[in-house]
Order: C-alpha cells, then structure tokens, then sequence
C-alpha cells in the first residue's frame, strides 16, 4: 500500500526515461498539454459551481473555487514554457530553461497553501458544524470533481515525463491531490447520509495531512533539480557511451545538467590518437554516441586528452 500510494503521488523521475528529441517540439507539448488540462479544470469549476448553487455547501465552494485556483497555476507554467523557447543571451548563457522549475517552486507553494486553507476550513467545521443540503447532489459533485482532476493529472504527467519536465509532472500530482481532495466530498456526504455529519471535516482535515506528506517527495524532486542534480543511471549510460566509442581508452569526468526539460553536460576523456586529427575524430564519435542514448540532449562537449594525463600532473599556467 505505501509503495502504491508513493507511485501514485509522487511519479518515479523522469530522467532515466526516453524524452522528445527537439527543444521546440517538447515546449509545444507543454504548452498544449497546459491548455488542454485548462480548459478541462475550467469546466469542471463551472459543474460544481452549478451544483453549489443548489445545495449552498460551504465545502463545496471551497472546493470549488480551490479547483478554480488550481486551473490558474496553468498560467505560469504556460509562461515558463514560452520563456524556454527564447534564445540565449549574454546574461544568460544557458538559456531560459530554469524558468520550468521556478513555476515548479510555485506550484509547489499553492499545493501547500491549498492544504492549509483545507485543514483551516476542516477545523472550522469540526468547532461549527453546519447542516447539508441535498447531500446526494454533493456526491455528484465531489465525483465530477475527481474525474476533472484525474484526468488532467494523467495527462500532465505522462506529457512532462515524456518531455522530461519536472515542472510538469509536479503540476500533475498537483491535480491528482487536488481530485482526492474532491473525493473526500463525496465521503463527507456519503457520511452525513448514515447520520454521521462530523464524517466530512474529519476526512477533509486527514486529507489536508496526507497532502502535506506526500508533497514532500515532489518537493525533492524540485528541489534537487534546482541544485544540478541528475539520475545516477543518466551518468551511467553516458559513461558506457563515451567507453565504447572508437579511440576512447578512459572517461574522466562527465558532468550533466538539467536547464527545463532538456539536458547539457561534457565530459573530459582519454584517447588513443597520436596526433590532433585523430583526437578531434574520436571526441566526435563519442559526443553522437551519448546523442544517441540521451534522447533530450541539446549541448554537450567531449574533451580529448593524451594517454596518461592528469590535470593534477599538468595545472593551468
């Protein structure tokens, strides 16, 4: 059951798994997987408001106007994934990648947020109790809430893992907490239908708690992509890349990066070439050998040194 609910809500890393090749192809797929997931989230806050307007849940409404909230946080992903398309500039040498990740940051904060004001809401029902009107309506919207962010959820992380966006995918989890916490409407009503009407602050307030902890792992994920961190398995594929070209007797160094959704790196190795020519042959043998198991590679440098040099044996003048 944790290993379920781990997979469930906090997706295994992107970085090992097979991205899309051109830069403004993966920045498309983002942008279009932003307006879809939209636009679905958009509709379903106009259902449940309709369904509000009958029954005068408070909860509903909270509900309602978080899913709405949630729609909004589309917007500075859509603008990150555009500001990733500019070029590189003087001051910024790297490009506009990172913007993906700071829309990640903030992502993450309305998540947080989001849990605060649901347990807030969940104590205050639990001091103020307050009766429910037409609870079978609430089933209904709590279900077309779920179904709403469910299906974005899937969406929006199979797109930012196939593009290698961990921005993307934390907007995903996002949603997918988001439709439990429409769900738990629906036990909350299911609850006041047996006689129990304390059934829906309880679940709401262990909701808010669940999506504390369980935020915590995409705050990793984030977090570690803001300090350069790479899957272990990417440095692995690409050292077995550089060992197995033509010329190639050692790999001494590679380094890996993400900037958004796409990677960039170098590596410094050993050759066997005698003579210039056939150094910068081999580097260029091994450089399309790592294009070809890296799938979202953009810049990526290979270095050719002599057999048996060291930059300790031999430091900068």
């Amino acid at each position: 059951m944790k290993g379920f609910l781990y997979d469930l809500f906090v997706p295994h890393t992107h970085d090992s798994a097979d991205s899309i090749d051109d830069a403004m192809e993966a920045s498309s797929a983002g942008i279009r997987a932003l307006k879809i997931s939209l636009f679905v989230l958009l509709g379903t806050t106009v259902l449940q408001a309709v369904i509000v307007a009958f029954t005068g849940s408070v909860a509903l409404l909270a509900d309602t106007i978080h899913n709405f909230a949630d729609a909004l946080t589309a917007v500075p992903l859509w603008i990150a994934f555009v500001l990733g398309r500019r070029v590189a500039t003087r001051r910024h040498t790297y490009g506009f990648g990172r913007a993906e990740d700071l829309a990640g940051m903030f992502i993450v904060f309305v998540v947080a947020l989001s849990a605060v004001i649901a347990g807030w809401e969940a104590v205050d029902r639990l001091i103020h109790p307050r009766a429910i009107e037409n609870p079978w309506l609430l089933v209904a919207a709590g279900l077309i809430g779920f179904a709403g962010n469910e299906a974005v959820a899937i969406y929006r992380i199979r797109v930012g893992r196939r593009i290698g966006s961990a921005a993307l995918v934390a907007d995903g989890v996002h949603a997918r907490l988001d439709g439990f916490t429409s769900l738990s409407v629906v036990l909350g009503a299911i609850g006041v239908l047996l006689g129990f009407p304390l059934a829906d602050p309880i679940i709401g307030l262990l909701i808010a708690v669940s999506i504390m902890v369980l935020l915590w792992g995409t705050v990793k994920s984030i977090g570690a992509r803001l300090m350069d961190a790479v899957d272990p398995d990417l440095v692995h594929r690409t050292e077995h890349a550089l060992e197995h070209a033509d010329g190639i007797r050692a790999v001494r160094d590679v380094r890996l990066r993400w900037v958004g959704h796409r990677l960039t790196g170098s590596a410094t190795v050993e050759v066997t070439a005698a003579d210039l020519h056939s150094a910068a042959h081999a580097a260029e043998d091994a450089e399309a050998r790592v294009r070809r198991v890296l799938g979202n590679l953009d810049a990526f440098t290979v270095t050719p040194t002599p057999a048996g040099y060291s930059h300790a044996a031999h430091p900068p003048a």
